[in-house]
């Protein structure tokens, strides 16, 4: 009897498991299907919605203020669908996926083909090693509103530079702390920047998986197959 009540338990953990992956893979092919077809009308409308919002005095802050700016010159912004050998960790600008990554707070570590598309369209991306203490992690995600070009995640790359990495396109701090004021700088420099090379495009409407989510909806090559419909 003990054994037929484990089997039991351990179908009905099977068919909880795949109901889970086939919602991830539903999920999926729906961002798929509205992602494909904004694509090209997020690229031709960008500009103009850069221009409205820039009234509004998005990256104001100049760059030279902040101590330790790196930055990263001539970096190439194709569209791919396989993994990109970055030169900086985590990065911050090169090659990505079409699909971009959706601006939010994520508990577990994105996608980096994704979320540089996001650095694309202005964002700035917080990573944080995945040790960091738990009030420093609520302190980074308090930075992301509704409605912000910030994503905030861990990162699983075993030598991240710093406890805490803030990266915009083609520019980067590493900080010890949330609260080092030269965190609050870059926000200001860098968020919805218009120096970048899709200023206004989107940060909704995207990828809303981390990398595990991902990998077990059918992960990249999931992807582009559905752009390629």
């Amino acid at each position: 009897m003990a054994k037929n009540a484990a089997e039991r338990r351990r179908k009905a953990e099977e068919r909880r498991r795949e109901r889970e992956r086939a919602e991830r893979r539903s999920r999926l092919l729906r961002m798929i299907a509205f992602t494909g077809a904004g694509v090209l009308f997020a690229g031709l409308v960008g500009f103009g919605i850069w221009v409205a919002y820039d009234r509004g005095g998005g990256g104001t802050a100049e760059a030279s203020d902040i101590e330790n700016l790196q930055t990263f010159d001539g970096l190439t912004n194709q569209h791919v669908a396989q993994p990109v050998d970055y030169e900086m960790t985590p990065p911050a600008g090169g090659d990505h996926h079409a699909v971009w990554q959706n601006c939010g707070v994520y508990d577990a570590p994105l996608s980096s083909l994704n979320a540089v598309h996001s650095l694309e369209h202005g964002a700035v991306w917080i990573t944080y090693e995945p040790g960091l203490a738990q009030d420093k992690v609520d302190k980074l995600e308090s930075l992301y509103t509704q409605g912000s070009y910030i994503i905030v995640s861990p990162y699983d790359e075993q030598e991240m530079p710093a406890p805490i990495v803030a990266s915009a396109w083609g520019n980067q701090i590493e900080v010890q702390s949330p609260d080092d004021e030269r965190l609050s700088q870059f926000l200001r420099a860098f968020e919805r920047s218009p120096n970048v090379p899709e200023p206004g495009a989107a940060c909704t409407q995207g990828l809303d998986l981390n990398a595990q989510e991902l990998e077990e909806a059918g992960g990249i090559e999931a992807l582009g197959q559905g752009m390629q419909r």
